[in-house]
């Protein structure tokens, strides 16, 4: 086994991640765009209204008779954010998500290096030791986007769970890479070697020997014939 760093393939393909990026700027364009819109349109009724009271501050209108004074100083309990920056707020979810789906297809990645494995995520990584780890067997499910709505057109991916015991961290690393039916044959010889390394041989340690076992099975047989 090797300490050097070996990539696995699990990241969204290259025609896949330029698109979602595309359609994730977009988002976050507008919901951006809309945003400055709203509070320029907020801006523009306050002045045509003759609401945008030229005493903004204490200090301005401190001379002043308590009456004359705007509401919002009389009583800043008064103070509001105005229909129009109200509205604009509902852009910030369109970004939030923009910006979101650009991370997640950007910066999605897994590697190993010797029994380490690490996954990372749009917001954060995490690395847990394999030979360490309490791991399960998972799955995930995916449906064809260019299929038709059936149940021959859901697929179920296996994975790995990894739970440190001690933090209690858990990555979860499947066992499909991008546009592949499965990760290539050395990917997943290695991810069995880090499960097994020096781990016993009895009780909840054995079943990943077992677990393990597959894996090196998968990677016999690639093709799944």
């Amino acid at each position: 086994m090797t300490n050097e760093k070996l990539r696995l393939s699990v990241a969204v393909p290259a025609g896949q991640r330029a698109f979602v990026a595309v359609v994730g700027l977009l988002f976050a364009v507008f919901g951006a765009v809309f945003v400055l819109l709203s509070l320029l349109a907020d801006g523009m009724t306050r002045r045509m209204l003759g609401t945008d009271d030229p005493i903004s501050s204490y200090q301005d209108g401190r001379d002043l008779p308590p009456e004359l004074l705007p509401p919002e100083l009389r009583d800043p309990s008064t103070t509001g954010l105005g229909a129009g920056r109200f509205i604009g707020l509902c852009g910030v979810p369109f970004a939030l998500l923009g910006l979101y789906l650009v991370l997640r297809v950007l910066r999605t990645a897994a590697w190993l290096e010797g029994t380490r494995v690490t996954v990372r995520g749009a917001l954060g990584a995490r690395t847990v030791d394999l030979a360490n780890a309490d791991i399960t067997a998972g799955t995930r499910t995916f449906r064809d986007a260019d299929a038709d709505a059936g149940p021959d057109h859901v697929h179920r991916v296996p994975t790995i769970v990894a739970r440190d015991r001690v933090t209690g961290r858990t990555v979860t690393v499947p066992l499909r890479g991008a546009g592949l039916t499965t990760l290539p044959p050395h990917e997943l010889r290695a991810l069995a070697d880090a499960m097994s390394a020096g781990r016993p041989t009895e009780g909840r340690d054995g079943d990943v020997h077992v677990l393990a076992g597959q894996v090196r099975t998968m990677a016999a047989n690639p093709l799944g014939l």
